[in-house]
């Protein structure tokens, strides 16, 4: 059985390759299934946020059947999947996973909203039934990691992530945002995470919009702002001197044509827009009119570049301590892999074991001695036992293998009294 962790992130793909794999999360209960019947998985796990889409998964077949389906079933071809895929097998996708859940693969590094993800992606893939003894081990192992990482080293201690990377690009365009009003597009944690740095930087107004109202005024209530619906944007549009949008919609929120009626009634004063959402909220073409600044989550590099500095140091700490647990996953990998041995071992001596059982029965069935049956049972028993054992290492020892000696020794508990009476004898 293999580990897989199989996919596409930042650091490999654009944003435009990125949105055309990503799954929506109402599509990746379904998709896991797919995967696992079609792809010849045992067990699958899907990952899909803005920066990355990983499939974590266990096999006995080769990934280019996952390859194969992540053509068929996303928006991606087999040409362009192929510049940009990448695929670690057992240990090195289980450190892959390990510096995912710890942010240090992240685009901002040390960024903790990652592990939360992944959690989720976990309890998604749990529920609906495609994770098994093996991925659910290795997880928990992840997990285990990236606490430690969080609380022995200070990799997460500054406030850098894309929220926050947001608002500082933001006030790059708009140096004080005490007289800016904000539009902001979703409800969710990155959204709120927004909201918040807004709030510290002192913003003047904030709008949130959101499908459901009653998610856009739980959070439009904690920072004294105004909710309204995704359908009100365009008569809200104009209000906004900053637009920071990210939803799971599998189309475009805003378009050009919008765009421009709300510079019209702007009397074209500009625009910031950023969209954090993969696929993307606010279609490309917008970034073609003259008063509007609009970035993707590919643009914060240069702003998270900034800020990486601080945590470089803690990031050779969490590296260490991913050392330390892909160890702990190879020594457990190897204890699995006795135990097939060690069973198969049992087995064949218990086989034996019967089989002279069942002859010493017949015997004294038969009337013979009761002694004499007890010490024949005991002496074949012992020489069965120890025949192929012996003749093992009688040839590995005459072939040079002088190293099977000492594993003997230490495989049957030998003593060097033990061996020193064995030579007087």
């Amino acid at each position: 059985m293999t580990l897989l962790a199989f996919g596409i992130n930042h650091n490999s793909a654009p944003l435009a390759i990125r949105e055309r794999v990503a799954f929506a999360p109402e599509q990746v209960a379904d998709a896991l299934h797919k995967a696992r019947a079609q792809a010849g998985l045992t067990e699958v796990t899907i990952l899909s946020t803005c920066n990355r889409t990983e499939i974590y998964a266990s096999s006995q077949g080769e990934p280019q059947a996952l390859f194969d389906w992540l053509v068929e079933h996303t928006a991606i071809s087999a040409a362009d999947l192929e510049q940009c895929f990448y695929c670690h097998r057992d240990e090195d996708a289980v450190r892959h996973m390990m510096k995912v859940a710890g942010g240090l693969d992240s685009l901002v590094l040390g960024e903790p909203q990652i592990l939360g993800q992944m959690k989720s992606a976990f309890a998604v893939a749990r529920d609906a039934g495609t994770i098994g003894g093996e991925l659910h081990g290795t997880f928990q192992q992840v997990f285990s990691i990236a606490k430690r990482v969080r609380t022995e080293t200070a990799i997460g201690e500054n406030p850098v992530s894309v929220a926050y990377a947001a608002v500082s690009l933001a006030q790059q365009i708009f140096s004080n945002l005490k007289q800016d009003t904000a539009l902001l597009i979703g409800a969710g944690e990155t959204i709120e995470l927004v909201a918040r740095h807004l709030a510290e930087q002192g913003i003047k107004k904030m709008i949130v919009a959101n499908r459901t109202l009653d998610r856009a005024q739980r959070l439009a209530r904690e920072f004294l702002g105004e909710a309204i619906l995704l359908s009100d944007i365009p008569e809200y549009l104009h209000r906004a001197d900053i637009v920071i949008s990210s939803t799971a919609s599998q189309l475009p929120l805003l378009g050009k044509g919008a765009v421009e009626s709300a510079l019209k009634k702007r009397k074209h004063k500009p625009m910031f827009m950023l969209d954090i959402a993969v696929p993307r909220d606010i279609e490309e073409q917008v970034g073609e009119l003259d008063d509007v600044y609009l970035y993707t989550v590919d643009d914060l590099h240069a702003v998270i570049d900034e800020n990486k500095k601080s945590r470089v140091a803690a990031a050779d700490k969490a590296e260490d301590i991913i050392d330390e647990g892909v160890e702990q996953y190879r020594r457990h990998a190897r204890a699995l892999n006795a135990v097939a041995t060690i069973k198969a071992y049992r087995r064949k001596a218990e086989s034996l074991r019967d089989n002279e059982l069942l002859k010493a029965q017949r015997l004294l069935e038969s009337g013979a001695d009761a002694e004499q049956v007890l010490q024949q049972f005991a002496r074949n028993l012992t020489n069965k036992l120890i025949h192929t054992p012996t003749a093992v290492l009688k040839d590995a020892t005459a072939g040079g293998r002088t190293e099977m000696i000492q594993i003997a020794q230490e495989l049957f508990d030998l003593s060097t009294d033990d061996i020193e009476k064995s030579e007087s004898e």
